[in-house]
């Protein structure tokens, strides 16, 4: 029953993040708002809201490990996974420069969360630190956009012009919300049950599930995205994809859900876990940065093995070889 009701979250997550996109896009072409502001806020929402739908109601229902480790795994996989399965498929040519900034946020948002959790709690005050940064980032990126400095700009841009079926009438878009939220929410409630039952069943921690099985489900509209961005040759869309949605996890998800309730951070994540995602952001900084030109095939395939080293890591128990 446990994997029937996965499964069936992971549906409903999905379903109800596409649906709830493009009802929220609708809302927001009916108020008029720019496609920059919709591609760097309501698209990273979109792609970015089964991750805090999850670790909301993951701390809510006392499974903080659980919620953290989605986050935390997610980032991790985004990085490793996503882009080494897409630079496989498709070797992504990076324009010099066009995510620098982004880069730099990711890093420093990073390990400010990293800082916070190395405390063993994300504390309220550590929650509306990191939902700080991340309102300053939106107004700092916006900002520069409407000064005509920001170069990533385009890409947002794009991420809606690829987004079709968007509802026109107000009630049906109303409808879109409903629905899309319903099935966010029920997805999460069910799929979160089904983790902690299968913790308990095998006999280990909610955070190793977080780590594995629910992080690659919320990843999963990442992976769609970016796979589709590189094939069609959009390979600042394929990038920002990645750096935007990490951003958003770290310091939003985290952000929104420590604001509402202390997270206590596990052991094992604080060792190891946090490490492995602070190395993956900064192994992908010389292609932010302009001084790498290329995703090739080669680097995308040592991305790719990196991370089921890294699973592989997890499955034979390196947490037991950790002190805590």
């Amino acid at each position: 029953m446990s994997y029937f009701l996965i499964i069936g979250g992971f549906i409903l997550l999905l379903l109800g993040a596409e649906i709830m996109l493009r009802g929220a896009i609708g809302i927001a072409e009916k108020f008029g708002i720019s496609k920059f502001v919709v591609g760097m806020t309501i698209v990273a929402f979109g792609t970015s809201a089964p991750e805090l739908l999850v670790s909301l109601n993951a701390v809510l229902s006392g499974s903080s490990g659980l919620a953290i480790g989605n986050v935390v795994g997610s980032n991790i996989a985004n990085i490793l996974l996503v882009l080494g399965i897409a630079g496989l498929l498709m070797p992504i040519p990076i324009e010099p420069g066009v995510f620098k900034r982004d880069g730099w946020m990711l890093i420093a948002g990073t390990g400010l969360f990293a800082a916070l959790a190395l405390s063993g709690e994300i504390t309220t005050f550590g929650g509306l630190a990191l939902l700080v940064y991340f309102v300053g980032f939106l107004l700092y990126s916006y900002v520069r956009e409407k000064k005509g400095l920001d170069a990533a700009g385009e890409a947002y841009e794009y991420d809606v012009d690829e987004i079709d079926g968007i509802p026109q009438k107000l009630l049906k878009i109303l409808v879109y919300l409903v629905i899309g939220f319903a099935g966010l929410i029920y997805g999460a409630d069910i799929l979160v049950q089904g983790c902690v039952a299968i913790a308990k069943s095998f006999g280990v921690s909610e955070a190793v599930i977080g780590l594995t099985v629910v992080a690659f489900g919320t990843s999963l509209p990442e992976l769609a995205a970016t796979i589709v961005a590189a094939i069609r040759k959009h390979s600042d869309v394929a990038i920002g994809n990645i750096v935007g949605s990490n951003i958003f996890n770290v310091v939003g998800v985290i952000g929104v859900v420590g604001v509402i309730t202390p997270l206590d951070v596990p052991s094992r994540i604080i060792n190891f876990d946090v490490w492995i995602m602070l190395a993956a952001s900064l192994i992908l900084m010389p292609h932010m940065i302009g001084r790498r030109d290329r995703l090739g095939r080669v680097e995308a395939l040592l991305f790719l093995a990196a991370y089921l080293i890294y699973i592989g890591a997890i499955g034979y128990g390196v947490e037991t070889l950790i002190p805590v």
